[in-house]
């Protein structure tokens, strides 16, 4: 699964918060309308955003689909920031220290 495509169908802020409202249960495109306060219609354009990026899945209840994240997308997110934050950590931060390319070469003259 591609980290990028995850993070850009979520960079858009309601779709973000759409998608945080759905770790929290499922809900279907007339409960999220309510409680973001915006048309069924926008809720709909959103769903479908996050079902093409792979982040979330429709389950089918009568008329109503009922629509819960991908615990494979959440898992991929989750393994990729706890990559970063791992190397965010591994870097060495002494100021007086410089690791560039461009220093590697005027060194060796």
């Amino acid at each position: 699964m591609k980290t990028a495509i995850l993070i850009k169908a979520l960079c858009e802020p309601m779709r973000y918060s759409i998608f945080q409202q759905l770790l929290v249960r499922k809900h279907c495109v007339r409960s999220l309308s309510k409680k973001m306060g915006i048309t069924e219609s926008a809720i709909s354009q959103h769903m479908k955003v996050l079902r093409e990026a792979g982040l979330v899945y429709g389950e089918k209840y009568g008329y109503h689909t009922h629509y819960l994240p991908c615990q494979e997308a959440v898992d991929c997110l989750a393994e990729s920031f706890e990559q970063m934050r791992q190397q965010s950590l591994s870097l060495n931060r002494d100021p007086k220290l410089c690791e560039c390319a461009f220093r590697e070469g005027e060194e060796s003259k």
